[in-house]
């Protein structure tokens, strides 16, 4: 087992900085891979990003909550065009690096989300090429 990121994720880095097998990664292009990514073939599933992430967005594998219920003042992000956001998400990593999440949407005060699509999106990534592991 390893985690996932779920569009809860909004790029602020801290998971990255604590990793100790360096396998999450920022996705580029961002427009199309917004989120960080952990690499499953790496993981050891030691959890130590699951409490340094302050958006809540990393979970187990196994657990990906697929009725994950908003509490109103999150902020989901996804691949820019698609039909469900709209909205640019601006803040900074916890480096203070300014961040820019161009497809982004609050989510509603109860509002429930299903998570798991990450699941098969952080496998994408990685299943995309060598071009995952291009930096800035």
């Amino acid at each position: 087992m390893s985690h996932v990121i779920t569009e809860l994720c909004l790029r602020d880095g801290g998971c990255v900085a604590v990793c100790p097998v360096a396998c999450i990664v920022p996705g580029k292009p961002q427009e199309k891979w917004p989120l960080y990514y952990i690499d499953p073939n790496t993981c050891i599933d030691c959890g130590a990003c699951v409490p340094e992430c302050p958006h809540g967005a990393i979970f187990p594998k196994t657990e990906v909550p697929d009725d994950y219920i908003a509490g109103g003042y999150e902020i989901l992000s996804a691949p820019l065009g698609t039909a469900r956001f709209d909205k640019e998400y601006e803040a900074f990593t916890y480096e203070g690096e300014p961040v820019k999440i161009l497809a982004a949407r609050k989510t509603e005060a109860g509002e429930h989300i299903d998570l798991t699509p990450a699941i098969q999106t952080n496998r994408e990534f990685f299943e995309s090429g060598p071009g995952y592991l291009s930096v800035d």
